[in-house]
C-alpha cells in the first residue's frame, strides 16, 4: 500500500519533455496497464491510437484552443477513443484507462498529462474531437476523450504536499455527518 501511496503523491501533470524517445519495453508496459483497465460489463469499449511521429504530434497539438499545445514536446502521445455504440459508460472507461496509463508511466519514470478532448473546441469555434477523428481517420461512431502526452521529464515536480489533504471533503455516514 506505501508504494501505491508514494506512486500517487508523486504523479504530477507533467507538460515539459527532454525530447528523447520513450524506449518499447515502458510503451508496452503503458498499453498493459490501458488494457487490463476495468471497464462496465467487460464491453471495453475502449481503443488506443499511438503517436510517436512529430508532425502529427505538433497538428494533434493545435487540435483545441488552448491546453494542447505541451502535446508538440512529447515523445508520444496516446489518442483515447471509444465504440459509443457498445457501452454508455464509455467516458468512465475511458478516464479509468487514461488515469491508470498515467500511473504506469509515473512507474516508468516518465511524465505524463491528460489532455481533454472531449467538449472543447478549437480557437476557430470548431470541436476539438472533429479536429483529433480528421487528423487520425476515425470512424463516426468513436468518440475521443482525451489524448495522454508520455516522455522524459524535463525537470521533476514536488510531491503532492499531504498537509493540504482536504480531509474537509470526506463526509462520514452522511453529508452532514448525523
Amino acid at each position: 500500500m506505501e508504494n501505491f501511496l508514494e506512486l500517487l503523491k508523486n504523479r504530477r501533470s507533467c507538460r515539459r519533455f527532454t525530447g528523447d524517445p520513450v524506449d518499447e519495453a515502458a510503451v508496452c508496459n503503458i498499453m498493459k496497464a490501458a488494457l487490463m483497465s476495468p471497464s462496465g460489463h467487460r464491453i471495453n469499449p475502449w481503443e488506443f491510437v499511438l503517436v510517436e511521429d512529430k508532425e502529427m504530434l505538433k497538428a494533434l497539438s493545435v487540435s483545441k484552443a488552448a491546453g494542447a499545445q505541451l502535446l508538440e514536446g512529447a515523445a508520444m502521445a496516446v489518442v483515447v477513443i471509444a465504440d459509443t455504440t457498445k457501452s454508455d459508460v464509455w467516458v468512465e472507461d475511458c478516464s479509468i484507462a487514461t488515469i491508470l496509463m498515467q500511473l504506469a508511466a509515473e512507474e516508468q519514470g516518465l511524465g505524463s498529462c491528460w489532455v481533454q478532448i472531449r467538449l472543447r473546441r478549437d480557437s476557430e469555434g470548431v470541436a476539438a474531437e472533429d479536429n483529433v477523428r480528421a487528423l487520425l481517420g476515425l470512424p463516426t461512431q468513436y468518440s475521443v476523450l482525451s489524448i495522454l502526452a508520455v516522455g522524459h521529464k524535463e525537470r521533476d515536480s514536488k510531491p503532492f504536499d499531504e498537509e493540504k489533504m482536504q480531509w474537509e471533503k470526506v463526509h462520514v455516514g452522511s453529508f452532514s455527518g448525523k
